[in-house]
């Protein structure tokens, strides 16, 4: 790689040079994130999630939040409200909000998350969806973990093997 490329790597993010990880909900390719392009106040992913699934009620404790769908249909909740928002709609979450998003169609659904700003101290987010009122509102996804890099089923053994850090 020379200088030139070192420099246009960090501005210019093709699909090969994303970051891929998988959750349980489905796949993300990390488009700009610190490490990845020089980023200071922007994080972007890019999420395909699978029919039926959702990323359950969490909060970002320093960061706020753009949801764009860009294709399907999204249950997206912002603190206790619910809206169905189509392609081409938004959801915006500030900091500190309790918030989840759910594919409730049987065609997978794509969306961006635009997060700032893009370091933050404490934890990128945290989970709450075993707490009420949220359990009570969207009973929780039981999911079997997957390798964030591979996106199979993690067995017994690779679930104690060394883990990732990361979002």
């Amino acid at each position: 790689m020379t200088m030139t490329d070192a420099v246009e790597a960090l501005r210019f993010v093709t699909a090969a040079k994303a970051r891929v990880e998988y959750a349980p909900w489905g796949q993300h390719w990390w488009l700009s994130q610190p490490g990845l392009t020089q980023t200071k106040q922007l994080t972007l992913v890019r999420v395909r999630m699978r029919p039926g699934a959702g990323h359950q009620f969490h909060y970002h404790p320093a960061l706020e939040e753009i949801i764009y769908v860009v294709e399907g249909v999204a249950e997206q909740w912002v603190d206790r409200e619910k809206r169905r928002l189509k392609a081409g709609e938004i959801a915006f979450i500030p900091k500190g909000v309790v918030h989840a998003i759910h594919n409730p169609s049987t065609r997978p659904m794509t969306f961006l998350a635009i997060l700032s700003p893009a370091q933050a101290k404490g934890p990128f987010l945290v989970d709450c969806y075993n707490d009420e009122p949220w359990r009570s509102l969207r009973k929780p996804f039981a999911y079997r973990a997957v390798d964030p890099r591979t996106g199979r089923a993690r067995t017994a053994a690779s679930a104690r093997g060394p883990r990732r850090g990361g979002r």
